[in-house]
């Protein structure tokens, strides 16, 4: 006798209405481990668990295939708790199912060290696929999964083979589908035809403050079909088998994704909190979890009580995902067999290993005084690199022909179908799941959290572009893409003034040091054409955080190399590119990017007027912080204290290298809309204004010591 049909106290045993009081048991199992976490944490969210738990029990026992004890198979589904703050809901699934999250770990939920965090984190919790919190980003992750799927499907699959083939369910909430990333999501989900992506709405109609009559009045199942989604509507949240029709019915529309709009109650259940703010973000209190028990046929103690009866079957639901596993690695050895070749590539992809040989085609670039702007040497580099790691996937915010990160012949992602135009703007047709070249369109903040879909998701290098001035509706996705240590790429160009006419509005200032900022990323400002190769090189190679690339739009010169240090230094974060000859320097100039030209012809002028000078390189502060004192040291002499910082971008952060007897050329007002180099030069950029603020600083110090 299975637990489906077994004997529930106080029902009689009868099939049906058995199977139906064990759904019942188990959902308020869901519910109270969640009251129960949040009461004794004396913090958290019991409202969206409580109203919520039908439908993802209704989900998670009888379609979703995950495998408790291998959490991380590459052809499990995926799961996203878009609205995170409902995350002991989360939590109490996995707990009851099988992963290694204990009833210890529920009862320390929201303590220091504990796995079971206020909002879930990928890789801290077994079973969370992806960090969430910040509403909407969620709903874009699951649209970026959704991608991956689709694109290594097309990749890899074979007839009869199909050894990438699941599915993305998400639970989103009002607030989800009020903030603009999942409009934008969303938008871009319905036209690409993602018909594996299915999402559960939580119409709970509550938000933190208020009712959400009060900000929220949109048909959000017009909204969704206007951007080509299935929409379907379940009236009673809590009616597991019409939750479970609409499932199905949304799992057999391949062409489009679906979203379900379940009418749930917050704090369902509590005879005061039901239907209110109360419910959202705090404890119910004790004497009200007492009535909401007694509410609900509950015991009242022990607290976080779990029944076996519950254990049971939401163990034996999470069979069937163990058999998929099992299943799918019979496939992958047959797979194996047949087309030895991909399979090999498949292993490497979805481990995150790169293919042996995979930097050999990166070009070396021939000294040039005229040079090229680092985004053009960018997309050629990255190019090369595509040609032999196909995980290389992504695009651009519709400007990949400023950015230069089009790929060339690895095909359009896309749906194909009637009236698609080509990137010629000719009529196509067809599907096209297996292209590399992502186009976001007009959507950065989706993009950005998207390609952390993509990145969780395994076995894509995501990376994405957009002007350095832009990357500011990137923030989000790139502080989690840093929260949770994936590697995403971003490339951000047209990074300084220097860009020109298109005036203060697309000139960045204050972008760089707000990047360099986030904890965890990686920025790198090339100087010229071959520490662009080398900065993709570091990019490819670090797999543990994003990286953001910082490009010009104008020509830098391509510095000579059998004159200047070796671009491989780049990967020390800063080096000693030219050095006063016979011992000490005068002064350092330290510079990133486009100034590092000018640097070097300021040490010039210097050397002309008898003060020697060393000119450092400083294309990423992260890798120069990371390197030993002894080699920090050598590069920025203690005893050289006269030193200047240039770069054409706000001075924040930069007396850390000057100390207190240098100086920093930045920027501290906007720009104007001017050609580029005449902007440069009114604002100080030029060799010969920046060997004047060195002469300065020697001429201080000669002042001081006569003094």
């Amino acid at each position: 006798m299975t637990t489906a049909t077994k004997k529930i106290p106080g029902i009689a045993h009868d099939p049906k209405r058995s199977a139906a009081a064990l759904d019942s048991v188990c959902i308020n199992t869901l519910r109270f481990l969640s009251v129960d976490a949040v009461q004794k944490a004396n913090s958290g969210h019991p409202g969206m668990p409580m109203g919520a738990a039908a439908m993802v029990y209704t989900l998670w026992t009888r379609f979703l295939n995950v495998s408790p004890a291998q959490p991380s198979w590459f052809n499990r589904d995926r799961f996203v708790l878009s609205a995170g703050h409902g995350s002991m809901l989360l939590y109490s699934l996995l707990h009851v199912c099988g992963f290694d999250v204990s009833i210890e770990d529920i009862r320390r939920f929201r303590r220091r060290g504990s796995i079971t965090a206020g909002h879930p984190e990928y890789g801290l919790t077994p079973g969370v696929d992806v960090t969430t919190g910040p509403l909407g980003q969620g709903f874009a992750n699951g649209v970026g999964m959704a991608i991956a799927e689709a694109n290594l499907a097309a990749r890899y699959n074979r007839p009869g083979l199909d050894i990438v083939s699941h599915y993305t369910y998400g639970v989103v909430s009002d607030g989800d589908l009020m903030e603009g990333v999942s409009a934008e999501a969303a938008s871009l989900a319905g036209h690409l035809r993602l018909g594996k992506l299915v999402y559960l709405y939580d119409d709970n109609r509550i938000t933190l403050s208020a009712a959400t009559s009060l900000t929220f009045s949109e048909d959000c199942i017009l909204r969704f079909e206007s951007y080509g989604w299935h929409t379907q509507e379940v009236e009673d949240g809590n009616k597991v088998e019409d939750l479970a029709r609409a499932i199905a019915r949304a799992r057999a529309e391949t062409m489009r994704p679906s979203i379900i709009r379940v009418r749930t109650h917050i704090g369902f259940g509590s005879p005061h909190k039901q239907d209110t703010v109360e419910a959202h973000g705090a404890p119910l209190g004790e004497d009200e979890v007492k009535l909401t028990k007694t509410a609900l046929g509950w015991p009242l103690d022990p607290p976080f009580y779990v029944p076996e009866a519950a254990y049971e079957h939401f163990r034996e639901c999470m069979v069937r995902g163990k058999q998929a596993e099992a299943d799918w690695r019979t496939l992958l050895e047959e797979y194996r067999k047949k087309y030895p070749d991909l399979a090999e590539e498949f292993r490497l992809q979805t481990g995150g290993q790169l293919p042996s040989g995979w930097d050999r085609e990166v070009p070396a670039f021939p000294a040039d005084a005229k040079g090229m702007a680092t985004r053009v040497a960018s997309g050629k580099v990255l190019n090369a690199i595509a040609g032999r790691v196909h995980a290389i996937a992504g695009g651009s915010a519709d400007l990949d022909p400023s950015t230069f990160t089009a790929l060339s012949n690895a095909g359009d992602f896309e749906n194909g179908g009637s009236g698609y135009l080509d990137r010629q703007g000719s009529a196509g047709g067809g599907w096209s799941r297996a292209g590399r070249n992502i186009h976001f369109g007009v959507r950065e903040h989706a993009m950005g959290a998207i390609l952390n879909g993509m990145a969780v998701h395994g076995g894509t290098i995501p990376f994405g572009a957009t002007f350095l001035i832009f990357s500011d509706y990137v923030r989000p996705p790139v502080r989690l893409a840093a929260i949770m240590r994936q590697q995403v790429i971003y490339v951000f160009t047209h990074d300084s003034i220097g860009l020109g006419e298109d005036g203060t509005t697309h000139q960045p200032v204050e972008q760089l040091a707000g990047l360099r900022a986030v904890p965890g990323l990686l920025v790198i400002r090339p100087a010229d054409a071959n520490e662009t190769a080398v900065a993709w090189k570091v990019a490819m190679e670090t797999r543990d955080r994003p990286t953001a690339l910082i490009l010009t739009r104008q020509n830098v010169p391509t510095l000579d190399r059998s004159v200047y240090a070796p671009a491989e230094s780049l990967r020390r974060g800063g080096y000693i590119l030219i050095d006063a000859p016979n011992g000490r320097p005068d002064a350092i100039i330290i510079a990133s990017g486009s100034e590092v030209s000018l640097a070097c012809e300021a040490a010039v002028l210097l050397a002309q007027r008898g003060v020697r000078v060393r000119v450092v390189s400083m294309p990423s502060w992260e890798l120069f912080d990371a390197q030993p004192r002894e080699y920090r040291d050598e590069v920025l002499d203690p005893l050289v204290g006269l030193r200047l910082a240039v770069e054409a971008g706000s001075p924040l952060g930069w007396h850390k290298y000057t100390g207190d007897r240098g100086d920093t050329l930045g920027i501290t007002s906007f720009g104007s809309s001017a050609p580029g180099a005449e902007l440069m030069a009114e604002l100080g950029f030029t060799k010969e204004n920046i060997a004047d603020r060195v002469l300065g600083l020697v001429a201080g110090r000669i002042s001081r010591e006569v003094l």
